[in-house]
C-alpha cells in the first residue's frame, strides 16, 4: 500500500483507474510537498487523482449498480458534487435529517436517503413542511417506537413523507446466542420487516419507497489483516462467506415480503468493502458506499481490492526529545469505533516512522519514532493518513485539492461551512 511507499503513484495496482485527463494520476509525496510548499501545517490535502481513480474502480465493481455515496465518508460538498457527477454513483446517503435538508437546499437535484433514524421532531417538521424537501429527502425507520415518533412530529396535513426500512444484517447463529455484525436494526426476519412496512402503509402521509440492509461485518472487516495471525483470517473469510449467503437468501425474502405491501423505488446494501457481493444480489437495486473515495488506513487490508490512499494531513515537526524521536505539533486525530492501535492516524511520510506505545497520538503533541526521525529538521513535515474517512474534516476547515504538483483548489469541509451535524 502507498502507506509504505515514498511515492503513492507506485501504487497503482491493476484494478485501479487508468487516469485521464478528467483524472489526473496520483500524486507522490515529492508532488505534495511541491504543492504545499506555501502552507504552514496542519492542514489537509486530498489527491483528486487518486480520488478519482478510486471512484472508478468502485463503479467498476457495483457491476453496473448505481452506488449511492456516503456522505459521512467526505463530509465536504464541493468533493460530494464532483463524485456524483461521475459515471456509477447516483444520490446521496446522509447521516442525520438536518444534514439531508442540508444538502436538499444546495441542490435542487439531491436525492437523499437519511441512513439512521431521527429523533429530531424540529427536523422532521421542517421536512414535512416543506414540500420539495419531501419528495427528494427519505427517513429510516426500523421499529413502531421510531414510526410513532415520525408520525406525530409530520402531522395528518402535508406532502407524502418518504419512508425507508432498516433491515438488520447481521449473522445471528445458535438461535441468536451469537451475533455478528453491528447492533442496528431490531428487524432481522423478512415477517418483522413485512409488518412493519403494514404499519407504515396504514399512516396516510407516509409512503415506503425502500429498503436498506448495510452488512458491516462484510463491508467494514478488512479479510487480510496483517496484524492477526493466519487462522484469525481463515476464519474471518469464512464467516464474511457464511453471512454473505445467508444474508443473499434473507434479504432476498424480506424484499419480497415488503413488496406484497407496497411498490418499493429502491433496495441499498452493501459498502465499499462488498461492492462486488452485494451488487450480485438480485434483490439489491443500488449500493451504499464512500469510505473507498479517500482510503483511510482502515481499508488497507482487502484481499479483493486496492483503493489509493487520497486523503493525507501534514504536521509540523517541533521537538527533538532524544535521537530517533521526534515530535510533532497535534496529532490526535483518532477515530471512532473499538478503542484500539488501529483508530490511530498512521504516519506515512517519511517511511519508518512509528508512534510510542505508552504515548499513541496526543492531543497536542504526538512523539515519533523510527530511522526517519534524525533525518527531519525542527519545522518540517510528517504526513499522516486517518483510520477512517470523513472524520478528517471534522479537525479542519479546508480541504486543499492536488493534481500531480499543484494546488487546484481549496473547498471548504462541512466544519469550515460551520455545520457540525454529530
Amino acid at each position: 500500500m502507498a502507506s509504505a511507499r515514498p511515492d503513492a503513484a507506485a501504487a497503482v495496482s491493476p484494478d485501479s483507474a487508468v487516469p485521464t485527463a478528467s483524472a489526473p494520476r496520483p500524486a507522490g509525496f515529492a508532488d505534495l510537498e511541491r504543492a504545499t510548499a506555501g502552507l504552514q501545517p496542519p492542514f489537509a490535502v486530498v489527491d483528486l487523482g487518486a480520488l478519482r481513480a478510486n471512484a472508478a474502480q468502485m463503479a467498476r465493481r457495483a457491476g453496473g449498480k448505481p452506488i449511492r455515496l456516503a456522505s459521512k465518508s467526505l463530509r465536504c460538498r464541493a468533493l460530494i458534487d464532483d463524485v456524483l457527477a461521475r459515471p456509477g454513483f447516483a444520490g446521496v446517503l446522509a447521516f442525520t435529517l438536518p444534514e439531508a435538508l442540508w444538502l436538499a437546499a444546495h441542490d435542487p437535484r439531491a436525492d437523499v436517503l437519511v441512513g439512521y433514524p431521527t429523533a429530531d421532531t424540529d427536523a422532521l417538521g421542517r421536512l414535512a413542511a416543506d414540500e420539495d424537501a419531501a419528495a427528494r429527502v427519505t427517513v429510516m425507520i426500523d421499529s413502531l417506537e421510531q414510526l410513532d415518533l415520525l408520525t406525530a412530529a409530520v402531522g395528518a396535513s402535508g406532502p407524502p413523507v418518504r419512508v425507508c426500512l432498516d433491515l438488520d444484517a447481521s449473522l445471528r447463529l445458535l438461535g441468536g446466542r451469537v451475533h455478528l455484525g453491528m447492533r442496528r436494526s431490531p428487524l432481522h426476519a423478512p415477517a418483522q420487516a413485512a409488518a412493519l412496512a403494514r404499519a407504515v402503509v396504514a399512516r396516510p402521509r407516509l409512503r415506503l419507497v425502500g429498503v436498506m440492509a448495510y452488512e458491516g461485518q462484510i463491508a467494514g472487516v478488512g479479510d487480510d489483516q496483517p496484524t492477526q495471525a493466519r487462522p484469525m483470517r481463515t476464519a474471518v473469510r469464512a464467516v464474511q462467506r457464511l453471512s454473505a449467503r445467508e444474508l443473499r437468501a434473507r434479504r432476498a425474502a424480506a424484499v419480497r415480503a415488503v413488496r406484497e405491501v407496497a411498490p418499493l423505488e429502491f433496495v441499498n446494501g452493501g459498502g465499499t468493502g462488498s461492492l462486488e457481493t452485494t451488487s450480485a444480489e438480485p434483490a439489491v437495486t443500488e449500493l451504499g458506499a464512500g469510505s473507498g473515495l479517500y482510503a483511510p488506513a482502515l481499508f488497507d487490508h482487502y484481499r479483493g481490492f486496492s483503493p489509493l490512499p487520497a486523503a493525507f494531513f501534514a504536521l509540523a515537526v517541533v521537538r527533538r526529545p532524544a535521537p530517533g524521536h521526534v515530535t510533532v505539533l497535534g496529532g490526535g486525530w483518532t477515530a471512532s469505533g473499538a478503542p484500539g492501535p488501529d483508530r490511530l492516524p498512521v504516519p506515512v511520510h517519511p517511511a519508518g516512522l512509528r508512534m510510542l506505545g505508552s504515548e499513541g497520538a496526543g492531543e497536542v503533541q504526538t512523539p515519533l519514532v523510527g530511522p526517519a526521525a534524525d533525518t527531519l529538521r525542527f519545522g518540517d513535515r510528517v504526513w499522516f493518513r486517518h483510520a477512517k474517512a470523513g472524520e478528517l474534516c471534522e479537525r479542519v476547515d479546508t480541504l486543499h485539492l492536488v493534481e500531480y504538483d499543484r494546488v487546484v483548489d481549496e473547498v471548504p469541509t462541512y466544519r469550515g461551512e460551520g455545520m457540525a451535524f454529530l
